[in-house]
């Protein structure tokens, strides 16, 4: 069964296209290393809640936007041995490429799928 991580962060509105250029750069390396799918969305209709909300989860500010991200991996081992390759890959420079975003506050984990709904 797949193996999906996920994350959510606050970009500042204004670097929306940095948010884009940064995965565009990035994210095709984790497909050469085995994942199968990934999503980066923007957001769109994230209502604040009573509780807790997506925005206080990453101390969204008033000029950010919450962004809900993941990789689909084909399994955990995938998932593992292509994070590792993706760690030590010198392309995944950040001085040289900047996250457009405050990573400190981004929140992120490995979820197994228990119930996949397919049309």
């Amino acid at each position: 069964m797949s193996y999906v991580d996920g994350f959510v962060i606050a970009v500042p509105t204004a670097n929306k296209q940095k948010f884009i250029e940064h995965a565009r750069h990035f994210d095709p390396m984790f497909l050469e290393v085995g994942a199968i799918r990934i999503l980066e969305c923007w957001g769109d209709d994230v209502p604040p809640g009573k509780q807790t909300d997506f925005q206080r989860a990453v101390q969204a500010k008033d000029d950010e936007t919450v962004c809900f991200s993941w990789i689909e991996w084909p399994d955990k081992a995938t998932r593992d041995a292509g994070m590792k390759k993706i760690m030590e890959d010198p392309r995944m420079d950040m001085d040289a490429f900047p996250m457009p975003f405050d990573g400190m506050r981004m929140i992120y984990g490995g979820f197994e799928p228990i119930v996949v709904v397919e049309k």
